[in-house]
């Protein structure tokens, strides 16, 4: 009788522990099925929104959330804003915080987040920025080839210069301004100049050239007096053209000229200055590093930026005037008009990727 019960006990014990195992491997599938990352097909980065997604106040995200739109809210505590997402067609918004610290970091928290499958995603940088008055005018947008990093290098202040120099800024590795030869872009101290894939970049462009932009009275005040800069007085138009990054927001003719040589400098005569902001040298280290993990693909980036504000003062002005003039509580001159510009433009390209996925999906789309 005894062997019989302690029989039926180990029976017992070995049953309900199979079906503990069962039912452990079940909820562990479960949980995985429910856990699956979300595929993303595009990636929309803005870099600040004023007050509400969804409220009345000025933005680079405001738009988008509202026009494309971006219907679900999803939570991203370990960033700086929350995300948005529109399930229907696999579009993840994004707004990082302004400055390559908090550009970097939310970049580097999305794409290290297990959520979402970013694999195959196309990313377009979608901001506003200082624009040089001989590349464009306000409220113009510029699709960039190169992005590079205005902040690293040595700097002597311009009163302890040498006599010779036309600038205190001197790239690492060198002991003058734009000494030659050109370093590596890359080294121990950082990463100097990000190129763009040139086919995807091209074909983004001729995808939008035609886009009409916003022009009103105000931009057209704005660029009447720049009787030296044909491209400047030309109402808003797309182009191709470089961005140029750093925290400091710089305005006059001595930093402009400074910024079209750093950027030829750098990519060897290869880009043009259009564009300044703050954010997308961060932006690309970021996703460099995440292509390294192959949680990316560095040929899916786009950046897009549109001019909110001149560079340089126009003929008869001085710099101070203008950083006065832009530097308010309102925001720069023409913002409005370059959030407009930022959304319309970019929404071609986001429209044609995620509405034509089985097209895009394993193949970038390029143009030479």
């Amino acid at each position: 009788m005894k062997t019989a019960v302690t029989t039926l006990l180990r029976c017992s014990l070995r049953a309900a522990l199979c079906a503990a195992i069962v039912l452990a491997a079940c909820a562990g599938t479960m949980q995985c099925a429910a856990a699956a990352p979300i595929p993303i097909r595009v990636v929309v980065v803005t870099t600040f929104q004023i007050g509400a997604d969804d409220g009345k106040a000025p933005g680079e995200f405001h738009h988008w959330v509202n026009r494309l739109p971006l219907p679900q809210t999803l939570p991203f505590p370990q960033a700086y804003h929350a995300l948005r997402y529109d399930p229907a067609r696999g579009i993840l918004g994004i707004v990082t915080g302004e400055g390559a610290e908090r550009g970097a970091a939310s970049i580097m928290a999305l794409g290290s987040d297990p959520r979402f499958d970013l694999s195959h995603a196309y990313w377009i940088v979608a901001g506003i920025a200082g624009v040089d008055p001989r590349a464009a005018s306000v409220g113009s947008a510029a699709w960039a080839r190169w992005v590079v990093n205005a902040d690293l290098g040595f700097e002597l202040d311009a009163r302890d210069m040498p006599a010779t120099w036309t600038t205190g800024i001197v790239p690492f590795q060198r002991t003058a301004p734009y000494a030659l030869p050109v370093p590596p872009a890359e080294s121990i101290r950082g990463e100097e100049a990000y190129r763009l894939d040139p086919g995807f970049v091209n074909w983004a462009y001729r995808l939008t050239r035609d886009t009409v932009l916003p022009d009103d009275a105000r931009l057209r005040a704005l660029r009447h007096a720049y009787t030296r800069f044909p491209n400047a007085r030309r109402a808003p138009f797309v182009l191709v053209g470089d961005s140029l990054c750093g925290d400091r927001f710089w305005i006059g003719a001595q930093m402009s000229a400074w910024a079209r040589r750093w950027v030829a400098y750098w990519t060897r005569g290869d880009g043009r200055f259009a564009m300044t902001a703050e954010e997308d040298a961060g932006i690309m280290q970021s996703l460099t590093f995440l292509a390294h993990a192959h949680r990316v693909d560095v040929r899916r980036i786009l950046v897009l930026r549109t001019g909110s504000n001149f560079t340089a003062p126009a003929t008869g002005n001085d710099a101070y005037a203008l950083l006065v003039h832009d530097a308010n509580p309102t925001g720069e001159s023409a913002a409005r008009e370059a959030f407009e510009a930022a959304f319309r433009v970019g929404r071609r390209v986001v429209d044609e990727l995620s509405s034509h996925w089985e097209r895009y999906r394993t193949h970038v789309p390029i143009a030479q």
